[in-house]
């Protein structure tokens, strides 16, 4: 590392009410690695928003070799060296790789696209890095960490000295992960600066050369990575100790889900193939997998939004031939969606109407609905489950994702659920909402709730799950006791490895 190329001056950004950045100072070094941690909604994403440009902070400046950025302008950003990485890729599924890393690259009035030159300055930065692509492959039909691997060759393209990747790893495998982090490493060693995002305590310990800490927009901690432990660094985010709830034996009660030879066609493809479960109250139901594998039309078809092509469905002990969302939520099942952007939320809409979306009959008489209620509910989701960054009326796109994902979990958990569909419960959060999140579903077990845990965290499932079952190809294996679950064994369970006989064990 060498002299600095980024110093963050005093910078501070109000969203209303919300103090987002609060007199915020850091630098950057040639060549360093620096992990920005801190809660949902502690403002990390804000900041790297105005350092791109996306943002004009209220007060202070932002300098790249010395010299002043000008604010609120993604392009001079650009062309100062800084690649932004987003969480939520802004790629174009339908171009090839090459199409996608050029847009934008070249003047709308030029005559024609120096497609060979940008194909060998592709090839070149891919080469250099150790990022391998197709430049011919279209988007649709890459797996997300190659999805990823074309944002940071973007970001390389634009000629970025400095990269910047927010929760780079929070749809990554474990396998993805690992390969992301070691070219991360071999950048610094090159030359970049990198800043990124994490509430992987983990991978932070492992890549970071120093800590940056920050809460309720405050940087209130800077640690060097070797010099901390994760113990240390999660009670700086936080302001406190933190401790995962442990999950307590129990008895389950009657089945009250229960799936038989169910399978699930789409385009032609069997994307579930003859599932077998039973989901008794009071227990969780752990089903671990990589992604891809089935478990995206596991959730959806029990929450109502996918059909079945075959086999029987059995709820409270009775077949059912359909299940739609109103016949899901009128039976207590509640659901976690994977994807809270996409199918938990609608961004502008308030927080007040995404909590009674999906039971607008509970808040409506005759057409209309009870505003003055609905805000109510959502003040009460708030104040139990720790809702942090705005009130009932704000639109619920300014929360965290975080925020977001545990405003989502109580307007499930507060009606009491019979039955719980949780698909990647929390992923994307900060260590205490985590813990809290992980309470919750326990607390729902003791009540009597039927949990089924979708997960692809190995510590998540071994920590919830009485019983756990993987997904591979569209197939469930065999339930095991969690007794029975270690790492390896998981691991092999995943890979398609099980033995058909401990299924007469559980």
């Amino acid at each position: 590392m060498s002299a600095s190329v980024l110093d963050i001056v005093g910078v501070s950004k109000r969203f209303g009410d919300n103090l987002a950045n609060d007199d915020i100072s850091l630098s950057l070094g040639r060549g360093e690695i620096v992990a920005l941690l801190g809660e949902n909604g502690a403002g990390k994403t804000t900041l790297m928003s105005i350092l791109f440009g996306h943002y004009t902070p209220d007060s202070g400046h932002i300098l790249i070799d010395g010299r002043d950025l000008p604010p609120g302008k993604p392009r001079d950003a650009i062309r100062a060296g800084i690649g932004m990485v987003h969480q939520h890729f802004s790629l174009a599924p339908n171009l090839t790789v090459l199409e996608n890393v050029m847009t934008g690259t070249e003047s709308l009035w030029s005559l024609g696209s120096k497609r060979a030159e940008g194909r060998a300055k592709l090839m070149a930065i891919s080469e250099r890095f150790g990022l391998k692509t197709d430049p011919d492959a279209r988007l649709g039909g890459l797996s997300v960490g190659e999805q990823q691997r074309v944002e940071i060759l973007k970001a390389l393209y634009n000629d970025a000295r400095i990269l910047v990747l927010d929760e780079p790893t929070a749809v990554l495998t474990q396998i993805e992960a690992e390969r992301l982090f070691a070219i991360l490493k071999d950048m610094a060693r090159q030359g970049l600066s990198l800043i990124f995002i994490s509430h992987k305590l983990d991978e932070v310990m492992s890549t970071a050369d120093r800590v940056v800490v920050l809460r309720g927009g405050r940087l209130v901690a800077e640690r060097k990575a070797a010099e901390t432990s994760k113990s240390e660094l999660a009670e700086l985010m936080v302001g406190r100790s933190v401790s995962r709830p442990v999950r307590e034996a129990s008895t389950p009660g009657e089945i009250v889900l229960e799936a038989a030879g169910v399978t699930i066609r789409q385009g032609g493809v069997d994307k579930l193939k003859t599932v077998e479960f039973r989901l008794r109250e009071g227990e969780v139901l752990g089903v671990i997998g990589v992604s891809g594998n089935g478990q995206a039309q596991l959730a959806q078809m029990l929450s109502g939004t996918l059909p079945w092509t075959s086999g029987d469905i059995l709820l409270f002990g009775q077949t059912v031939e359909r299940l739609t969302v109103s016949d899901a939520v009128a039976a207590g099942i509640g659901r976690i969606p994977e994807d809270r952007n996409k199918d938990g939320a609608i961004g502008e809409m308030a927080i007040w109407e995404n909590a009674v979306l999906e039971r607008l009959s509970k808040f409506s008489k005759n057409g209309l609905v009870d505003r003055k209620a609905g805000a109510a509910f959502a003040q009460e989701i708030i104040g139990q489950f720790d809702v942090r960054g705005g009130s009932p009326t704000s639109r619920i796109r300014l929360l965290s994702g975080g925020n977001m994902q545990k405003l989502i979990l109580g307007r499930n958990l507060i009606e009491r659920p019979k039955i719980l569909i949780a698909a990647q419960p929390a992923r994307g959060l900060d260590e205490g909402a985590v813990a809290a999140v992980h309470a919750r579903i326990l607390e729902a077990r003791r009540q009597g709730a039927a949990v089924l845990l979708i997960s692809e965290d190995l510590d998540e499932v071994m920590a919830l799950a009485d019983r756990i079952q993987a997904i591979v190809g569209g197939r469930l294996s065999p339930p095991i006791s969690a007794e029975q679950a270690s790492t390896r064994k998981l691991g092999l369970m995943m890979a398609g490895e099980w033995e058909s006989e401990v299924a007469h064990a559980v």
